[in-house]
């Protein structure tokens, strides 16, 4: 069975290629081929994700071109995960936001409006090619905006396709971290959208563990609810996904990230260029050990500090710098990886997988139409994805998940249609903007920057 990754330049590429190599016997993997536009990077990510192969004594095939349609001959399976306009188009996201005294984040709010102009219209090429190439193969979508993309990929008529986030699933692994449980033998309720999420219970054997757990002041702090006060934990009275911080603490949020000598996306860039040089210098085929570490080292370093302007638990970068050169592999999760082969290994074996993505809603959720791409709990086996019921959900969360489909079915229109005056109502109907005027400021500003990626909008 062949995998392509496209975006398998990408920094994360020698981890999603650990992670399905580990689970490559089960699914019948013999060939992951990386796919990507930069040369460049596809070369020395490349050589590493060879490396790791070669390290456990692999005999899967890794391969690597710069032609989609040859990653996608043969293919069963494919995972999307590319950021068009690189780390510089992210900088510009949150800047121009930033600017303007919005929030500026790459996948919440007018930064993720922006990433959708770029990414949707190029992810809906892949698919397009994909069908033409090999019907019937899957494509499993983590390029951010991963729920909005996946509504255009859905809208397109691309039914094969599913949203993937892994912190759709974070309650349960949680939770089981927190009880030393399987996470496999818990089962989470799971509703929201993308980065925009919330989870009602963890259940095991038919008991809700999850609920005690918001009481318990250990519990809170040592998982990504520490960005949130504990009463307005106890307030919702669920588990709330993090991006929830960037519109329950909006003010602060803009805040934090202005008063920041750099912007995250202008920090990431920063440890990617770093990152590319040391690897060059190093030479992966000349000494493969050293390579390994100095990647470890710089996927720890970032992970830290996610989100560390919120978190109380979170080193500073600085602190975070010192750290890094210790890491090891085995310290980095699996992250979206493990997500879409977990999903791969329940359509090839059968065994059911009960898990959070992004599908059609399909009735899951009382208050969303059948065709709305929402982030819900699914079961995955041989006979296909298949959203669970939830029913109905409380009227804050439903006013607010009602409120951001509004804005995504504007995006996307604007997107098909490149109509500017449809994104500027799509980007006053986001909850964190509100104002036409700004949107129309906002608009102009990122049709302006990004042009060369999106080209001219009416």
């Amino acid at each position: 069975m062949k995998l392509a990754l496209i975006g398998g330049g990408g920094v994360r590429a020698p981890l999603f290629v650990a992670s399905a190599l580990r689970r490559a016997e089960r699914i019948g993997l013999d060939e992951i081929c990386l796919m990507d536009i930069d040369a460049d990077k596809l070369s020395v990510f490349g050589a590493l994700c060879r490396e790791v192969a070669r390290a456990v004594g692999s005999p899967v095939r890794i391969t690597s071109t710069t032609d989609a349609r040859e990653a996608f001959e043969g293919v069963r399976y494919v995972v999307t995960t590319i950021r068009v306009g690189g780390d510089e188009g992210r900088v510009f996201d949150e800047r121009i936001a930033l600017r303007h005294g919005v929030l500026g984040q790459e996948t919440t709010g007018p930064g993720g409006f922006a990433m959708a102009l770029r990414s949707i219209p190029a992810v809906l090429g892949y698919a397009e090619l994909l069908e033409k190439v090999s019907p019937g193969a899957w494509m499993f979508n983590f390029t951010n905006p991963a729920g909005l993309v996946t509504q255009a990929l859905r809208d397109n008529g691309f039914h094969r396709t599913v949203g993937i986030c892994d912190a759709a699933n974070e309650a349960q692994f949680s939770v089981a971290r927190w009880l030393n449980l399987d996470s496999k033998t818990l089962r989470a309720e799971v509703f929201g959208l993308n980065h925009l999420s919330w989870g009602r219970r963890v259940t095991h054997n038919g008991q809700d563990l999850l609920g005690p757990l918001l009481r318990d002041p250990g519990f809170l702090s040592g998982t990504m609810l520490n960005v949130f006060d504990p009463e307005l934990v106890q307030e919702v009275g669920m588990w709330m996904n993090e991006y929830l911080y960037y519109f329950h603490y909006a003010d602060e949020a803009v805040q934090k990230i202005s008063a920041e000598e750099r912007t995250r996306g202008e920090e990431i860039r920063e440890l990617n260029q770093h990152l590319l040089k040391q690897l060059k210098s190093i030479g992966v085929e000349r000494d493969p050990a050293a390579a390994l570490k100095a990647y470890y080292g710089y996927e720890a370093r970032r992970s830290s500090t996610y989100m560390y302007y919120a978190r109380s638990d979170a080193p500073t970068p600085e602190e975070a710098d010192e750290r890094a050169p210790e890491a090891k592999h085995g310290e980095v999760g699996e992250g979206y990886a493990g997500v879409a082969l977990s999903i791969i290994e329940a359509l090839e074996t059968g065994n059911p997988l009960y898990t959070g993505l992004n599908v059609p809603n399909e009735g899951a959720i009382h208050c969303m139409r059948p065709g709305d791409v929402v982030e819900v709990s699914c079961v995955v086996d041989r006979d296909g994805i298949r959203p669970l019921p939830i029913g109905d959900i409380p009227e804050a969360q439903e006013l607010l998940m009602r409120s951001v489909k509004r804005y995504e079915r504007l995006t996307v229109e604007a997107i098909m249609q490149r109509s500017r005056q449809k994104a500027v109502m799509a980007l006053m109907a986001h909850p964190l903007v509100l104002s036409y005027s700004l949107a129309q400021t906002l608009v102009d500003q990122y049709l302006a920057a990004h042009a060369p990626y999106i080209g001219k909008w009416q």
